[in-house]
């Protein structure tokens, strides 16, 4: 099986707990584009929110492509959009009303903007996302754009005790899923990691068995069970172990995305 492209979530998976690429990381990627591979970062952030690590990756620029707002964004690192996918006004006032109801702060994204809906839980997105631009938005002001998703992020404790409260027809109709542990993400629905990918491998011309995709959480479990080669960090969750082919013997921190590149990737002559 000959890999073209490796699709990486961020969080967990290619960075280290303190938020870095470590240079056996960078080292591999760096070997894998030798071989003519695509590195894609697969992530439920905007892109503005992942320039410096693009930057740092030597990936900014044409011919280089990254999946944004978990698959519901494809471009290329110049900010072109291939494909895109959002949800209304209405359909972002329908999470707002259950987020209140439950006592959880919310934040909707456009772009590199986030609008900060007022909620006695105080929202953590916008320390989580310093590279984006925060605004304090009530909901009456909110514009009537197609938003890229929304975002609830709380107490983690807090959170958890919350998500079994939400209705289950909100699932019929968007994509809610953990990203990290004070984290709760909703996107469209059918937008998921897998969904953008199998949208940018169309545009590459390269077959999803030409896959590898690197993940550790909830929202990467779609790209893991789609890749030609799904591959769970050995800090994943135990629902991303149970779909992954491959689970890497090394934690994030422990440079999990270099082994599985020398693995499937530098060591396939």
């Amino acid at each position: 099986m000959s890999i073209k492209l490796i699709a990486l979530d961020l969080d967990g998976t290619l960075l280290t707990s303190d938020k870095r690429i470590s240079a056996e990381n960078k080292k591999a990627l760096q070997a894998a584009r030798e071989k003519g591979v695509y590195v894609v970062l697969t992530t439920g952030r905007p892109l503005k929110a992942i320039e410096p690590f693009l930057e740092e990756l030597d990936l900014l620029g044409e011919g280089n492509y990254s999946i944004t707002f978990n698959g519901g964004l494809v471009q290329e690192n110049t900010g072109r959009v291939l494909d895109k996918m959002g949800f209304d006004l209405e359909k972002a006032r329908t999470i707002r009303a259950v987020t209140q109801e439950l006592g959880l702060p919310l934040a909707l994204l456009f772009g590199g903007t986030v609008y900060t809906l007022p909620s006695e839980q105080k929202s953590l997105y916008a320390a989580l996302s310093p590279l984006l631009e925060a605004v304090d938005m009530d909901d009456a002001d909110l514009p009537d754009i197609v938003y890229n998703k929304a975002v609830t992020a709380v107490d983690a404790a807090y959170l958890d005790e919350r998500i079994p409260q939400i209705p289950k027809e909100l699932y019929e109709q968007f994509e809610i899923f953990k990203s990290r542990d004070i984290l709760l993400e909703w996107s469209p629905k059918g937008v998921h990691k897998a969904n953008g990918l199998t949208k940018l491998i169309q545009h590459l011309g390269i077959d999803r068995s030409e896959v590898m995709a690197c993940g550790d959480e909830e929202n990467d479990l779609s790209m893991v069970e789609w890749a030609g080669l799904g591959v769970a960090m050995a800090n994943a969750s135990a629902e991303l172990k149970e779909v992954a082919q491959v689970v890497a013997p090394l934690t994030n921190d422990e440079h999990g995305v270099a082994w599985a590149i020398e693995q499937y990737i530098v060591s396939e002559e």
